[in-house]
């Protein structure tokens, strides 16, 4: 609890400016985030300085590297508003919401960092100032490392996961992060033994089985990989709809997920993707289709959607794969669609899944356990 109070005080000065949900995550250039980051962080100094002009330049330089950086637009917006220039604040505003909304939550059979993972650059710029004036405390450590992991900037969280585990070098916890960020940085072998570690003393951590799982599959050892994700389906509750479904599919047990993405819809009907998948998962298991509702948005899991039912082209469902993830979810339901007519060709799209997709990706798992029943 003292820890508790002390990360309290230290926030304090920066809480008001913590008015926004959660975000969606953007994809982009390692060497244009770092900048935008650093203007953004300038736009919040110059904000807390009460320097509006100097903010707004600043979020704007961001913006031009960032465009889909969110926070930099919602702060922005608030700074319009406060300045009587509410017709522009309110199209901000607007864009704010819509970017933040274009993306669910990450796998609902994930660790709870990438479930509500998004752009938490406010976020990890704050707990940076907290943990800078708070240095001997186990808890600003672990916010600003978990800000950092939701962000994808991984080196940051590995970082600050390695200053609290010198303060309590035996936090289960912290050491499950600490192989969460070592996996996202291509480190699987190590993050392997630090989670052998973790599951050793506590078997049931199913979100350590479903990493390290990913961490396997990386390195190619599907089987064991396989192995993790039964272990963590049978320990999840029934009523953890999504997150049955979504490891059901990694390991292509097609007909848990199917049932199970029925459950999910019915609790979150507007989840795209949840309604893509089972009409993916069915293919994949012979049931028959289903007539589909496009949701009305252009958002990139209806684009998907629109692709599955013959409402869109390889070629406009590809010009809209903006990043590695994309892509691969892409090629993933080209090859859905290929694999009963033509199994080589879903062979050729679910190999570049395996070899150019981000391994803790549903599709990369998927598109593994499919190449090995072809015996690709």
């Amino acid at each position: 609890m003292a820890d508790i109070g002390i990360l309290r005080a230290a926030i304090a000065p920066v809480r008001r400016l913590w008015r926004r949900p959660a975000a969606v995550e953007i994809a982009s250039k390692v060497g244009d985030d770092q900048d935008a980051r650093a203007h953004f962080r300038d736009g919040l100094v110059k904000r807390r300085g009460g320097d509006s002009e100097g903010a707004i330049a600043a979020f704007e330089r961001a913006l031009a590297l960032a465009p889909d950086l969110a926070d930099a637009v919602m702060a922005r917006a608030e700074i319009l508003d406060s300045l009587g220039r509410s017709d522009e604040a309110l199209g901000e505003y607007e864009r704010a919401r819509r970017l933040w909304s274009e993306l669910p939550p990450g796998a609902a059979d994930r660790r709870y960092i990438y479930r509500r993972q998004g752009y938490f650059a406010f976020e990890a710029e704050s707990y940076d100032l907290v943990r800078s004036n708070v240095r001997s405390k186990i808890l600003p450590q672990l916010a600003h490392g978990n800000a950092c992991l939701a962000h994808g900037r991984a080196a940051e969280a590995l970082d600050s996961y390695e200053r609290a585990l010198k303060v309590n070098p035996k936090l289960a916890e912290v050491l499950a992060l600490k192989g969460e960020a070592l996996s996202t940085l291509g480190r699987y072998q190590e993050a392997i033994e630090i989670f052998n570690g973790v599951l050793a003393a506590h078997p049931k951590d199913g979100d350590t089985l479903n990493a390290r799982g990913i961490a396997r599959a990386a390195l190619g050892r599907l089987a064991e990989a396989n192995d993790d994700w039964r272990q963590q389906f049978d320990l999840l509750p029934q009523t953890s709809s999504a997150a049955r479904a979504c490891v059901a599919m990694r390991m292509a047990n097609y007909s848990a997920a199917y049932n199970d993405f029925g459950l999910a819809i019915a609790k979150e009907p507007g989840n795209s993707y949840w309604l893509l998948y089972r009409l993916t998962v069915a293919r994949l298991a012979g049931a028959p289709s289903e007539s589909v509702t496009l949701p009305a948005d252009d958002h990139w899991p209806t684009l998907l959607l629109a692709f599955r039912t013959g409402q869109a082209t390889e070629e406009t469902l590809l010009s809209r794969a903006n990043s590695p993830a994309r892509h691969a979810e892409a090629r993933f339901q080209m090859g859905v669609l290929s694999v009963d007519g033509n199994p080589a060709a879903a062979r050729r799209y679910w190999r570049e899944v395996v070899d150019q997709g981000p391994p803790a990706l549903i599709e990369f798992a998927a598109a593994n356990n499919e190449l090995a029943r072809l015996g690709a």
